[in-house]
Parts: C-alpha cells; structure tokens; sequence
C-alpha cells in the first residue's frame, strides 16, 4: 500500500507511460486519442497540469486538468489497475482540487463513462455531483455522466 503519495507534474519523458495508460484503462473500446504527442501537448499548455503519481515500481496513476477562467475540467484520471484502492487516485484528485481552489476556481467538472459503475462511486464518494448524462460524449460510441463539484462548499 502506498502510504505516502509522490504527486508532481509530469514530464515529457512521462508521455508515452500517460498515452498507454489511458489506452489501457480510460480508452477501450474506443479507440486510442491520447496518444504521446498529444499529451506532450497537454504538458506544455500553461492552462492545463498533467500531474503523475510514482511509487518505487513506476507511474502509478496520473491526471489532466484544463483550467479556464472560472472552473477547471478534469480531461483524465487513471490508475494502474494493480494500484488501485491504495489512495492514489484520491490522492491526485485531491492535489487537483487544492490547485484549482489556489488559483481561485470555484468548480471542477469531469465526464466518466456511463458504464463506469466504480468511477461513478469513487467521484460521488469524493464530493462529486451528477449533473447529466451525455448522449454518445465518448466518440459518439457511449454516453457519458457529468460530474461536478463546487470547491467553495467543501473543507479542503
């Protein structure tokens, strides 16, 4: 079990271990759109944080946060199915959370699958709030579930 959680911003080198990892975990059946350069992209855009979790073995989760104006949207969130349930995605959501409270954003909103049951626990688990479903938001193959949650009504 991870006991202490090794957040930072991911690196160029990061790219390819992020892309497959989404492939892996968040894409399938969809075909694969996060690819290396793409979220090589997402590392250099001063507006969204690409954040990894280490532990001694490797990556073991990572997210993509895109920051507008008045609230921030969560593009991505995966973590190695052999670290699951060990706090790391929690503990990358709640970095997230604390960045965006930091530069003054009220809410952060995120899509998740519908067939997702255990994505859709673990976000209402954290405070998240469904809002929608999304009809075929994911490639116009599935629908997705609208999540959100205003920073300003939680402890944090």
């Amino acid at each position: 079990m991870i006991t202490q959680h090794d957040i930072r911003l991911a690196c160029d080198a990061d790219a390819q271990t992020i892309a497959c990892l989404s492939r892996d975990c968040i894409e399938q059946g969809l075909g694969w759109s996060w690819r290396p350069a793409r979220v090589r992209r997402c590392i250099a855009d001063a507006s969204t944080n690409v954040v990894v979790c280490r532990d001694v073995r490797g990556l073991a989760g990572f997210a993509i946060m895109k920051y507008g104006d008045e609230e921030a949207h969560l593009l991505l969130l995966a973590v190695d199915g052999r670290k699951r349930r060990h706090g790391v995605g929690s503990a990358l959501v709640s970095w997230l959370e604390a960045t965006a409270r930091t530069a003054g954003l009220g809410v952060i909103r995120l899509e998740a699958r519908c067939t997702n049951a255990a994505a859709g626990a673990f976000y209402r688990k954290l405070g998240y709030r469904e809002l929608a479903r999304v009809p075929g938001w994911y490639r116009g193959i599935e629908d997705g579930i609208r999540y959100a949650k205003d920073l300003w009504d939680c402890p944090g």
